[in-house]
């Protein structure tokens, strides 16, 4: 199995931007096949070097993960979140 975890810091870090923003990476569940698990979390401490939100994903492979980074609804993610996002980053490892 293979954990995709990506930060988000966001240009506009208001509470209702940050929700807004989130509930676009929680719409995902269910509606990308390869997509195993999703959790969607929101920073509660607000300290200089936090990021805003967390998504952690669940593949069964790098095959599966891959096909999730081409699928269309993930697609229109990467779309909002282009327009949205100061900067992210992220980590993928096998578990």
């Amino acid at each position: 199995m293979v954990k995709h975890i990506v930060l988000f810091k966001l240009k506009d870090g208001s509470p209702e931007n940050v929700e807004r923003t989130a509930q676009v990476l929680r719409d995902m569940e269910g509606r990308i096949p390869e997509l195993k698990s999703i959790e969607v979390g929101i920073d509660v401490l607000h300290s200089d070097r936090s990021y805003h939100i967390a998504l952690t994903t669940t593949f069964d492979s790098l095959e599966a993960l891959q096909a999730y980074q081409v699928h269309p609804v993930h697609q229109k993610v990467i779309e909002h979140m282009s327009r949205v996002r100061e900067a992210s980053v992220s980590v993928d490892y096998i578990i």
